[in-house]
């Protein structure tokens, strides 16, 4: 919608900002370094709003919390838009100047009456209308997300449902507002900046722009695919149709990370070569033909690395690699030197002066400047930029430059998955402050945080069914089962359940979910499966197959 993929803030502007909302995202737990900024904002004077089905931790600190069913974030959203214009609160100066199409997206909000949205959403008319004013009214306001939006099959749509706000209220392109994707991990903005996303080069470059496979052909002396390539989501689904047969995988463990687990073993199974590239010997790894060996990048190795504020900083080597681990960049340096490809005998930093050759967001960011200004937010041009506070500050220039920022009319989906008598519960699926994600960095030591896997549940719903804390209940998907001790949470409303992927060696949370996903951003649909609870007695033996055939 503004043509870079990049949070267009600072996480200094959370500081000096007078409202802050955050959307599906429980970044106490989730991203507590940001987090700390957003308490300095508080502290300052700005009043927050957490949007999540659980009431979580990072509600303690809120003004409000929208305790909205899962999947109903678009309604949400219109009804905010709805309520804004509604009250002639939107910046209409803002909106005529800087943004198109906004008389479809004022004509797709007008059925999200309040009353409406919360037979959708659940979320009470008066605390939407408070948020609605709140947001609008405020000379600065921060609008954060993260996985709890975009891990679901309409994930692009609500990210732009999301987006209609700023456009609506002005609240991009100045300090203290904007619009701000948090990352899931320490390098996942610097990992798509460097192009490791099947549509762009380094530097957020399309890769079907004519001018830009002309540049790039004429740096590596190639002929590049005129074409996009396929995301994860998109190789699975070459495997299965038997256009694919060999992967390549780079510290990532699809499986265990991938929804509906089982099937993504079968397909992993069915590869004729499946390499793999990590620290660890994952569960992935152990499905390989070849491994190799990997430094851990964050003590091992010599790079930069970009944070949610595109904030790109030097990373340095502290320790020598183990036996035989070899950094990532040596690794693929090798395979080339192998395959016959004549290339220089890359280092770090001359990897990174190459791409700063290619692209402009990197052009002023020389390892020395890095060093020096402790980081600097792309984009840099040259090595007298200073780098971007924020973006899209054109938005506001006079005379107007660039293209304008599009609203998008949206419309509420439920989740893929319906709730029925045979599953009658609303599972969905996050993390937790002591652990990392599949659990392969986490995993290996102990925290006085971590209490292992739970199947966290309401009080309602334990009383319902006869639970207290640490009783083991079988929970069953579609697709699968596993075995998972409860924990009674009271920030669960009645029919919702909860999870991580932490701990898969005893509970793979992964065989439960549904593999639906965004045909436009690849991701799958983690945040709602429909489940049962089945109690004792049952085999303890934990996870089963597919769920179909019982």
């Amino acid at each position: 919608m503004f043509g870079a993929g990049g949070g267009t803030s600072s996480y200094e502007e959370l500081e000096h900002t007078g409202v802050i909302v955050l959307w599906g995202s429980n970044a106490r737990e989730t991203h507590p370094i940001f987090f700390h900024h957003v308490l300095r904002g508080i502290r300052n004077g700005a009043k927050l709003y957490v949007i999540d089905p659980r009431r979580t931790s990072s509600a303690q600190w809120a003004d409000g919390w929208l305790g909205l069913d899962v999947g109903s974030d678009i309604a949400l959203a219109n009804a905010i838009g709805r309520e804004i214009l509604a009250a002639g609160l939107e910046n209409r100066a803002f909106v005529d100047r800087a943004t198109s199409d906004f008389e479809a997206y004022r004509a797709a909000v007008q059925p999200y009456t309040l009353e409406h949205a919360e037979k959708i959403t659940g979320v009470g008319t008066a605390l939407v209308r408070e948020l609605a004013h709140a947001y609008a009214r405020a000379p600065r306001a921060q609008l954060c997300w993260t996985l709890g939006v975009t891990e679901h099959h309409n994930a692009v749509d609500s990210v732009r449902a999301l987006i209609n706000l700023a456009l609506l209220c002005g609240h991009v392109g100045r300090y203290g507002s904007g619009v701000n994707p948090l990352r899931g991990q320490n390098n996942v903005q610097g990992g798509g900046d460097m192009g490791a996303i099947p549509n762009k080069f380094p530097g957020g470059q399309d890769v079907e722009d004519p001018a830009c496979i002309a540049k790039f052909e004429r740096a590596w002396s190639v002929t590049l695919p005129r074409k996009r390539g396929w995301n994860l989501t998109d190789m699975f689904r070459a495997i299965e149709r038997g256009e694919l047969d060999t992967l390549y995988v780079a510290g990532e463990n699809p499986a265990q990370s991938e929804a509906d687990q089982a099937h993504t073993m079968q397909l992993l199974r069915s590869l004729k070569h499946l390499i793999v590239q990590d620290i660890f010997l994952t569960k992935t790894g152990e499905l390989a033909e070849v491994v190799f060996p990997a430094t851990a990048s964050w003590c091992e190795s010599e790079g930069s690395v970009t944070s949610s504020e595109r904030r790109v900083q030097r990373c340095r080597k502290a320790l020598d690699a183990p036996g035989d681990a070899r950094d990532d960049i040596a690794i693929i340096a090798e395979l080339a030197r192998r395959l016959d490809r004549r290339w220089p005998a890359y280092t770090p930093r001359l990897a990174w002066d190459e791409c700063r050759s290619l692209s402009p967001f990197h052009a002023g960011m020389s390892y020395e400047r890095l060093e020096r200004l402790g980081g600097i937010q792309w984009p840099c041009y040259d090595e007298e930029h200073p780098g971007e506070q924020f973006l899209h500050a054109r938005l506001w220039a006079e005379p107007f430059q660039g293209p304008r920022a599009p609203f998008a009319a949206v419309e509420h989906e439920p989740p893929v998955e319906a709730l029925d008598e045979r599953y009658p519960l609303r599972l969905t699926t996050g993390r937790r402050l002591d652990s990392f994600n599949t659990g392969v960095q986490s995993g290996g030591y102990t925290s006085p945080l971590r209490r292992g896997e739970t199947l966290d549940i309401s009080p309602q719903d334990a009383q319902r069914y006869g639970l207290v804390d640490g009783d083991r209940v079988r929970v069953r998907s579609r697709r699968g089962s596993v075995v998972v001790a409860v924990r009674i949470d009271p920030g669960l409303r009645a029919g919702l359940l909860f999870t991580t992927f932490h701990h898969n060696d005893d509970v793979a949370t992964n065989l439960l979910t549904i593999d639906a996903t965004d045909p436009q951003s690849g991701t799958a649909e983690f945040k709602a499966c429909a489940v049962r609870i089945e109690l004792p007695p049952f085999d303890e033996l934990g996870a089963t197959g597919p769920a179909a055939k019982q």
